[in-house]
């Protein structure tokens, strides 16, 4: 796999480079909420710009229908927060191989950057068939002259500016992408133990093939987030109205029994925040939890928090780790009633001294919204979906495009 500093060797001044980003951040009545993509994607864009490239920014934003632009889902919030961050204007196309896109790309100058539209607006992008798909690459490719794959969370997709694309241009990777690989590597083929991995979200179906990857690979499996009562019910636990996927308790139970056979240790939460009613998390108002013992939850209640002694266990779980990768939050962690499981996993991730992972998507964004500093931990994907599937074992197709 080419490198950027391998593309800037050979000269990038004058050239159209076109950056294949990830700059799909959650917004709020067009506000961005977390810029963690955008901050990360940085370093590579400002690089190119200083050595006179002219850089064409592209990612998705959101899953769009793909029949035009859909105004909730424009990259505009991103170009403008990109252009805070660069310190200098940006500017912005309004569709993605249109007139605008056309006329935009023209009127740089070496060193200026644009981003344009959003991707998804256009049906080719993510299309299943490969003529489509590759009509759409065939009209990007006309846009620049080099390629730099830098969109980590999106190179477990197989869409046209991810895949198809590379193939068109002569193309590297960008920082961010080599630093994900290198961090993913320190988790497959170089791992120092012990190995412990956090995992929580809300369905357990999500994390089934990592978990039948990982049962090989970890010495201990921490269960948290709505996908334990999944768990505690194959245990044979009363679950009330906890988040159940009960189409997959039977390979839960196989899983645990693999564990179990094999000496990974499989941790389950032995006490859980329960309420009858999921929160408000817009006026996020005060609702009173209840904590009970894991295998006492009340029929008419619902899990949404592991509890104070299983975070001190969990804690203990982390404690002597030399390598804990955390993917999912263990509760419900935008109301401050149900954020403490989630901020004592953090929490144990700093005090120890491990090399420490957190696997992107809601982890990532509640490392920062709950307030603790992004850099004091080891690495923080920006790719949930994309750091599973390396974890699984899985070729991810945008990888894949760059070592092409």
């Amino acid at each position: 796999m080419k490198t950027i500093d391998e593309l800037l060797a050979e000269g990038v001044k004058g050239k159209r480079v076109f950056v294949r980003a990830d700059l799909n951040v959650p917004l709020a009545e067009g506000t961005i909420t977390d810029d963690g993509r955008i901050r990360a994607v940085q370093p590579t864009i400002a690089k190119l710009a200083e050595a006179g490239a002219r850089v064409i920014v592209a990612s998705h934003l959101g899953r769009p229908k793909g029949a035009g632009v859909e105004p909730a889902f424009s990259l505009a919030p991103a170009a403008a927060r990109l252009g805070e961050l660069l310190g200098a204007d940006v500017a912005f196309a309004a569709d993605t191989v249109g007139a605008s896109a056309k006329e935009t790309v023209a009127a740089l100058s070496d060193g200026q950057v644009a981003v344009i539209e959003n991707l998804r607006f256009n049906a080719g992008e993510t299309s299943k068939d490969d003529a489509e798909r590759g009509a759409f690459a065939d009209q990007l490719a006309e846009l620049a002259d080099l390629y730099v794959g830098d969109g980590f969370g999106a190179v477990h997709r197989k869409h046209a500016s991810v895949f198809d694309l590379p193939a068109r241009l002569p193309h590297g990777a960008g920082y961010l992408i080599a630093t994900e690989v290198g961090v993913l590597k320190k988790l497959t083929a170089e791992v120092e133990r012990p190995y412990v991995v956090v995992l929580g979200g809300a369905k357990v179906s999500d994390k089934l093939a990592v978990i039948d990857e990982l049962l090989g690979k970890a010495d201990r499996i921490l269960i948290g987030g709505g996908m334990a009562y999944t768990f505690l019910y194959a245990k044979g636990y009363e679950v009330g109205i906890s988040l159940l996927q009960k189409d997959q308790v039977e390979k839960v139970k196989e899983y645990m029994q693999r564990a179990e056979d094999t000496g990974v240790e499989l941790v389950l939460p032995v006490d859980v925040l329960v309420s009858a009613e999921f929160p408000d998390l817009k006026k996020k108002t005060p609702t009173n939890p209840e904590t009970v013992d894991a295998d006492k939850i009340p029929a008419d209640q619902e899990g949404l928090d592991i509890g104070p002694r299983t975070r001190e266990l969990y804690a203990s779980k982390i404690a002597d780790a030399k390598t804990v990768f955390w993917n999912g939050p263990v509760g419900v962690f935008e109301h401050p009633d149900y954020a403490g499981g989630t901020s004592a996993i953090a929490r144990a991730l700093l005090d120890s001294s491990a090399f420490t992972v957190v696997g992107g998507g809601d982890s990532a964004a509640a490392v920062r919204i709950l307030g603790f500093d992004e850099n004091a931990f080891g690495h923080i994907s920006t790719g949930g979906g994309a750091s599973l599937e390396y974890l699984e074992g899985k070729t991810l197709p945008g990888l894949a495009a760059l070592e092409g």
